[in-house]
């Protein structure tokens, strides 16, 4: 009977989906994105991180993290402000085309054997242009599903997404294993990322002009294009402080990051030092690391509206930190074995939490701010993880074997627990 149910339930959703024209583009639209990202990110860590032309001990793998993500953590926010300025089409065509120049760019600069520095910069810009298609895409869904809809149907945007994003990744292992692990091999898997990213551009076409907003309102910022995104960070911390459902989700997200960024670190690390960093070994387990947090996020966007039905936005993101807080000091052992499987389990609660805060920006936002706060959460998405590892790399020895550092884990998971609970109590600020 419960085998008949979930079909029913599983059927009932698709047909939902496939009713709704213009967010079955936008799924399609993610799934190529998002499986560029999925193969890009993989590559580019094959190609610095597991290559044996390059080296990479713990200030390294977090210097690459550091120019690859802070840069645009710090800058890309205040260009957010122009999601909600410009045609959001217009910007999702533009961020993929420049996406797919830059990524070619740095496939050149892997041919011909540029320093870590240069191959970072580049593909600075490229995750740059990313994140912006990324947060294009979660600012518009409201406005290609009915209200009612908005919680289960980004569950099923992001659980399609990170499904994209694994079956990248994982795709990688194929030309890696055809090409090699040299710059060369690098760079012509690189030119395989071109691809997908294409796709999306083409993609990003086909959508009407205006159709995914912004709608303007008495919330709209306004004045000239300058002043707009030079106040778009401001505007959108503004935003996300003054309602608490935003403020306390967002908390919690930055607690998750910043143990996702420690764990990513220790792995790394104990891996390149285990004597089977080579191609299969070395980089599979990472891989296969990524994998299962991914796996562990996508088996949570399918809980999560269930739940959030059940328990409500705050109580779920609550008992999702406390869980992920115990998870933890089970991967404090060190062991490859249990890291992994914490891995899944964290990757369940975290995108729990994510998807408590993407529905509350989605649901709780006025349109005409809705892309500055999803641009904030960029930048504290990832400064939080680039603060932890390198927090994380300054204590431990080089090896990686560090239980205290995975301990601290569960400590900032009880602070984000301790910070969501307390902010999601507060009564909205008004304006």
């Amino acid at each position: 009977m419960v085998g008949r149910v979930d079909a029913r339930g599983s059927v009932s959703l698709w047909h939902t989906v496939r009713n709704l024209p213009e967010f079955w583009r936008l799924l399609e639209l993610r799934t190529a994105s998002q499986f560029g990202d999925g193969l890009f990110q993989a590559t580019l860590a094959g190609g610095l991180l597991f290559n044996p032309e390059r080296a990479a001990d713990p200030w390294a793998v977090a210097g690459a993290f550091a120019v690859l993500f802070l840069p645009y953590s710090l800058v890309g926010p205040f260009a957010g402000a122009l999601l909600d300025r410009w045609d959001r089409r217009a910007v999702l065509i533009g961020a993929n085309l420049g996406r797919l120049l830059l990524v070619i760019c740095v496939g050149v600069l892997l041919a011909i054997g540029a320093t870590d520095f240069a191959v970072l910069c580049g593909a600075l810009a490229v995750n740059g242009f990313g994140r912006f298609v990324t947060s294009g895409m979660s600012a518009s869904l409201p406005h290609v599903v009915p209200k009612q809809q908005v919680v289960t149907m980004n569950s099923v945007a992001t659980a399609v997404g990170a499904t994209a994003t694994f079956l990248g990744a994982n795709f990688m292992l194929l030309p890696r294993w055809l090409f090699g692990a040299g710059d060369t091999a690098a760079a012509t898997m690189m030119f395989l990322v071109a691809v997908p990213v294409a796709v999306a551009l083409w993609l990003s076409v086909r959508f009407p002009a205006h159709e995914l907003g912004p709608d303007d309102s008495s919330r709209a910022v306004h004045g000239s294009t300058v002043y707009t995104v030079a106040t778009g960070w401001l505007y959108g911390a503004r935003t996300a402080i003054r309602i608490p459902t935003v403020a306390s989700t967002l908390a919690g997200l930055a607690a998750h990051r910043m143990v996702f960024g420690i764990n990513t670190l220790l792995v790394l690390v104990i891996v390149r030092h285990s004597g089977s960093a080579d191609v299969v070994a070395g980089f599979g387990t990472a891989v296969i690391f990524v994998a299962t947090a991914g796996l562990g996020s996508f088996v949570a966007n399918v809980v999560t509206p269930a739940a959030v039905r059940r328990w409500g936005r705050y109580a779920t993101a609550n008992g999702a930190l406390l869980a992920a807080a115990c998870i933890q000091v089970v991967g404090a052992s060190l062991h490859l074995v249990l890291m992994v499987a914490s891995g899944f389990l964290l990757g369940f609660a975290g995108q729990i939490v994510k998807l408590c805060a993407d529905s509350a920006m989605q649901i709780d936002v006025d349109d005409a701010l809705r892309g500055h706060v999803f641009a904030v959460q960029d930048s504290l998405f990832w400064m939080s993880f680039i603060v932890a590892i390198a927090a994380c790399a300054a204590v431990i020895p080089v090896d990686g074997h560090s239980p205290l550092a995975a301990l601290a884990g569960s400590v900032i998971y009880l602070i984000g627990l301790v910070l969501h609970a307390a902010l999601g109590r507060r009564r909205p600020q008004r304006n």
